[in-house]
C-alpha cells in the first residue's frame, strides 16, 4: 500500500502539479491561477483514500482533479471528525460527481 506522500509523487509525475484547496461554499482554488470553480464542475482523475491503522488521525483523501481551466492539481484533505467546514463542503460536491 503507497502512503500520502508516494501517491502524491506519482500523480505529480503524471502531470497533476497544481496544489488545490478547499474555499468556502463547495469551491476548490487553484494554486496555479487563483481560480475558484465549484468543485462540483471539476473532473475527478482518481481517489486514494488512506485510513490510519490505529489513528484516526491518519485518515486522508487525495484527489486528482483537472480543472476547467485546464489545470491538473491535487486536492488532499482530512476526513471523519478532523475536516473542516470547507473541506466538508468541498467533499460532498465531489462525491455528487
Amino acid at each position: 500500500m503507497e502512503t500520502l506522500v508516494e501517491a502524491m509523487n506519482r500523480l505529480r509525475a503524471l502531470g497533476y502539479d497544481v496544489d488545490l484547496s478547499a474555499a468556502p461554499g463547495g469551491q476548490l482554488r487553484c494554486g496555479a491561477c487563483d481560480e475558484l470553480v465549484d468543485a462540483a464542475r471539476a473532473t475527478i482523475d482518481e481517489i486514494v483514500r488512506f485510513e490510519g491503522d490505529s489513528n484516526p488521525d491518519d485518515e486522508a483523501i487525495l484527489a486528482a482533479i483537472s480543472m476547467p481551466s485546464g489545470h491538473r492539481g491535487l486536492y488532499t484533505s482530512a476526513y471523519g471528525t478532523d475536516v473542516t467546514a470547507d473541506d466538508a463542503e468541498v467533499l460532498q460536491a465531489l462525491a455528487r460527481r
